[in-house]
């Protein structure tokens, strides 16, 4: 479990890739320092295991499906990554519960300013769209993020000066693919009131207005 308060940027020393699957090492003193091998690091939102760590770099294998779901399958030596280690269980919970198994990923449409804050707009697909609402919550390449406003295919969020500079965010541009995490809560809740079909996908739930009027609501 992670927080979405990103600890640290690191950089890629090599992609080292398979068949269907890759290798990643990176680089960075903050996060290696304590790490030991079997520990789960989250790299733009994403929760690997680190399999060697050393020399302030750990590796981690990325499996076929974890490219497929996110945008890990377009880093190369000298791409910078948000990196999050496990959170511990006496430490403060800043942000929101994040679990580094991404949603899918969006697409950055605008980057504008406003004041002292930049606001990006990321399109999505209508699966992660549903499960977002306006002041709620969003890991955006692991950064626990607030909605800030919610159109019919694309969500906002607004970022502060600080968070900008200790992340990837001041880096991305307008066309980048940026991994997306709903919130925890939402999901579950969907299926445990049985919401959701057979591989996820909704369903109609059967509560009416006229179902609430009569049960009191």
């Amino acid at each position: 479990m992670f927080t979405g308060l990103i600890e640290s940027v690191g950089t890629v020393r090599s992609v080292k890739r398979g068949t269907a699957s890759a290798v990643l090492e990176i680089e960075d003193g903050t996060v290696t320092e304590g790490l030991t091998v079997g520990d789960s690091v989250a790299v733009n939102g994403i929760c690997l295991t680190a399999v060697t760590v050393g020399g302030g770099r750990f590796s981690a294998d990325v499996m076929h499906e974890t490219l497929n779901r996110s945008s890990l399958g377009g880093l190369r030596a000298g791409s910078r990554v948000n990196l999050e280690r496990a959170m511990r269980a006496d430490g403060r919970f800043g942000g929101h519960m994040v679990a580094g198994h991404v949603d899918g990923t969006g697409i950055i449409r605008d980057i504008r300013r406003d004041d002292n804050a930049v606001w990006y707009t990321i399109g999505a697909p209508p699966g992660i769209l549903r499960y977002i609402v306006e002041k709620g919550s969003v890991a955006v390449d692991g950064i626990s993020l607030t909605v800030a406003a919610l159109g019919a295919d694309s969500f906002s969020v607004s970022v502060i000066p600080h968070t900008a500079a200790q992340t990837t965010l001041a880096e991305r541009k307008k066309g980048d693919r940026v991994n997306l995490e709903n919130d925890l809560v939402g999901k579950y809740v969907e299926r445990l009131l049985g919401l959701a079909g057979d591989a996820g996908r909704p369903r109609e739930s059967g509560i009416t207005e006229a179902f609430l009027r009569a049960n009191g609501f």
